[in-house]
C-alpha cells in the first residue's frame, strides 16, 4: 500500500508539472491572441484610411471628368481650332472615368476586406476569449492536482511513519514475547523449587515425628525397668 500511494504521489506530482506546462503554452497563446487582434485591428485601420485615399481619387477623377466634359464643350465652340483640345479633352476624360471606376473597385475590395477583417477579429477574440476560460479552467485543475500532490505526499510520510511506528511495536512485541517466555521460564522454575522445598519440608516434619516417637518409647521403656 506504501508503494501505491508513493507512485500515486509521484503521479500527482507528474501531473501537476504537466498543468503548470499547460497553463504556460496556454498563456502564451493568449498572448498570440492578443497580437493577432493587434494586428488585424491595425490592418483594418489602413484599410479605412486606404479608402479614404481611395475616396479622394475618386473626387478627383469625378471633377477632372467635368473639367474635361467642359473642355470637350469649349473645343466644339472653337470649331476647327479646337479640334485638337478636344481630342485630348476626350483622353482625359476616359482617363478619368478609367481612374474614377479603378477607385470604385478599389474601395469595394477594401470594403470586403474590411469586412472579412473584422470577422477575423471578431472569431480571433472569441478564440481568445475561450482560451482565457480555458487557461481558468487549467489553473484550476493545475490547483487541484496540486493539492492532491500535497496530499499524497502527505499521505505518503504518513503511511511511512505508521510502518515506522509498527515496525517499532514489532520489535517491542518480539522484546515482551521473550520476557514473557523468560518469565514463564522462571515462574516454571520457581514453581519447580517450591515443589522441591515442599517436599523437603514434609521430609524434615516426618523425620522430626518419627523421632519424637522413638524417643518416647525409650522413656516408657525406662519406666517399666524401674
Amino acid at each position: 500500500m506504501s508503494k501505491t500511494v508513493r507512485k500515486n504521489a509521484e503521479s500527482a506530482q507528474q501531473a501537476n508539472g504537466l498543468a503548470g506546462n499547460t497553463c504556460s503554452v496556454a498563456d502564451k497563446g493568449g498572448e498570440v491572441v492578443a497580437q493577432a487582434v493587434g494586428a488585424m485591428a491595425r490592418i483594418e485601420e489602413s484599410s479605412r484610411k486606404i479608402a479614404d485615399i481611395i475616396g479622394v481619387i475618386d473626387e478627383i477623377a469625378r471633377q477632372t471628368n467635368l473639367l474635361a466634359l467642359n473642355a470637350a464643350v469649349e473645343a466644339a465652340r472653337a470649331g476647327e481650332a479646337g479640334r485638337g483640345f478636344a481630342v485630348v479633352a476626350s483622353e482625359v476624360r476616359s482617363l478619368a472615368q478609367r481612374s474614377s471606376q479603378a477607385a470604385k473597385d478599389i474601395k469595394e475590395l477594401i470594403t470586403n476586406s474590411s469586412g472579412q477583417v473584422q470577422e477575423g477579429v471578431d472569431l480571433v477574440n472569441r478564440a481568445g476569449a475561450s482560451l482565457t476560460e480555458i487557461v481558468g479552467s487549467i489553473k484550476q485543475v493545475a490547483d487541484i492536482v496540486s493539492a492532491i500532490a500535497e496530499a499524497s505526499v502527505e499521505q505518503s510520510q504518513g503511511i511511512e511513519e505508521v510502518n515506522t511506528a509498527l515496525s517499532q511495536m514489532d520489535r517491542m512485541t518480539q522484546q515482551n514475547s521473550a520476557l514473557v517466555e523468560q518469565n514463564a521460564a522462571a515462574a516454571k522454575s520457581l514453581e519447580q523449587q517450591s515443589h522441591e522445598m515442599a517436599e523437603q519440608v514434609r521430609y524434615f516434619q516426618v523425620t522430626e515425628r518419627t523421632g519424637s516417637g522413638r524417643s518416647g518409647e525409650r522413656e516408657a521403656a525406662g519406666q517399666v525397668a524401674a
